[in-house]
């Protein structure tokens, strides 16, 4: 269960996709990598942090793959605690690529992201509900 006075923060798409789902901004730096779309230095950021993020913190699906099940937990998305500072720094090196190659993309918080399914000290992983408080902090391109 969410805690109350916790605002979780997340890191999307701006904009949904087919499926209406917001992609996080990993995958979306992601995608542009495994497009050839990247700098060098793009590239080189996207693969050492990539790898500092696998090492820093649990990828829930090792612990529960039924995490991102699309049938099971629908739009399913990982939220950061915000005392997951160390984390979050990372976060704005994503940000600028996106913005460098015009992805629009916001960052939003909210105090109940919805059911959640998997949580570590790090994040939780919440299905969303109807009604779910979200707000839009900031926002690039």
């Amino acid at each position: 269960m969410p805690e109350p006075d916790i605002q979780y923060v997340r890191f999307r798409s701006r904009y949904p996709d087919k499926d209406g789902f917001h992609v996080g901004v990993f995958g979306l730096v992601n995608v542009l990598g495994r497009h050839g779309m990247l700098t060098p230095a793009e590239e080189a950021f996207r693969c050492d942090n990539n790898a500092w993020y696998d090492a820093a913190y649990w990828d829930p699906c090792t612990i529960d793959p039924s995490v991102y099940d699309k049938q099971l937990n629908p739009g399913a998305a990982s939220w950061f605690r915000p005392t997951a500072t160390t984390l979050l720094r990372r976060v704005e090196g994503y940000l600028a690529i996106l913005s460098a190659h015009a992805v629009a993309w916001q960052q939003i918080t909210s105090p109940d992201p919805g059911r959640v399914v998997y949580q570590d000290e790090f994040h939780v992983v919440a299905v969303p509900r109807a009604g779910c408080s979200l707000r839009v902090v900031k926002s690039g391109p």
